[in-house]
């Protein structure tokens, strides 16, 4: 049996942009997308701490050194610009894959830094 776990979150980011006329995803910085162990196109949910909005979408590159975070296309409408988000990834993993992979947790400050670095076994 396959169950989800989490394997990667950003937590706290903040949204520094949203494009409607694009045709989807969310840009991060590509520094933000390596620290925290996402790869371009992978699937990831956003959590609006803001409004409540949750979304589902996929990873693309911004421009390295921006620490920008912006969501585009449909999901442009459940943000604005200064809002903080939640970025999490989820893998689904058998027992046996369990005690091999850790968990990574980037916490953010307002300026999009990261703070701290939290890792830890599944």
């Amino acid at each position: 049996m396959l169950i989800p776990f989490l394997i990667s979150k950003i937590h706290d980011a903040r949204v520094t942009g949203a494009n409607i006329n694009y045709s989807g995803s969310i840009s991060i910085d590509p520094d933000i997308i390596t620290k925290a162990g996402l790869r371009e196109f992978q699937k990831v949910e956003v959590y609006n701490i803001n409004n409540g909005n949750r979304l589902s979408t996929y990873v693309i590159a911004a421009q390295k050194g921006s620490r920008d975070f912006v969501l585009n296309g449909a999901a442009a409408r459940l943000v604005a610009a200064g809002d903080r988000i939640i970025v999490a990834a989820y893998a689904l993993l058998d027992e046996r894959e369990l005690n091999s992979l850790n968990a990574t947790i980037l916490l953010m400050d307002d300026k999009n830094n990261i703070e701290r670095i939290i890792t830890g076994k599944l």
